[in-house]
């Protein structure tokens, strides 16, 4: 990760990275421990697979305690005046439809840390993420798609709670 990179942060997406760095460190680590412990009884570490999925999957939890400890080092917090409602932007919830379709989508623009799209929150710097940034209720934006390209109609903005 570069050092110099500033990581911008919703509110909640500070929240869930600190949720997150507190489970790792106290109850993962302790589950993982326990795992070393008792495939370390198993004896001879040099056939134990369980002892070798137990030490990769510490060096994953480390791994992952490090990435969320630089991040947050680096992490800028979106402050609530800095978001605004009528300009598709970080932190709002923007509902477009497909032209000539009449069914609407709602996405919540997030930065790729927060990224979820199992509820609607997609990266600014996703495909439609990007091409929606900057824009306004009734602006048509054009999105490149495996299937070629697609037009949206930006249908309303609004800024979260």
């Amino acid at each position: 990760m570069d050092k110099n990179k500033e990581i911008v942060l919703t509110k909640e997406g500070m929240a869930k990275l600190r949720e997150e760095l507190e489970y790792l460190k106290t109850e993962k680590r302790k589950e993982v421990s326990e795992k070393i412990k008792e495939a370390r009884s198993f004896g001879d570490l040099s056939e134990n697979a369980e002892y070798d999925e137990a030490k990769n999957e510490q060096a994953e939890v480390e791994s992952r305690i490090n990435t969320i400890v630089n991040m947050l080092k680096y992490a800028r917090v979106i402050d609530d005046s800095e978001i605004v409602s009528d300009t598709v932007g970080l932190g709002v919830t923007v509902v477009i439809r497909e032209v000539g379709e009449t069914d609407d989508e709602t996405y919540t623009i997030v930065t790729t840390t927060e990224t979820d799209p199992v509820h609607n929150k997609i990266s600014q710097d996703s495909p439609v993420g990007s091409a929606l940034i900057g824009h306004k209720v009734g602006d048509t934006i054009t999105v490149e798609s495996p299937v070629g390209k697609i037009d949206f109609e930006v249908i309303s903005i609004s800024k979260n709670a």
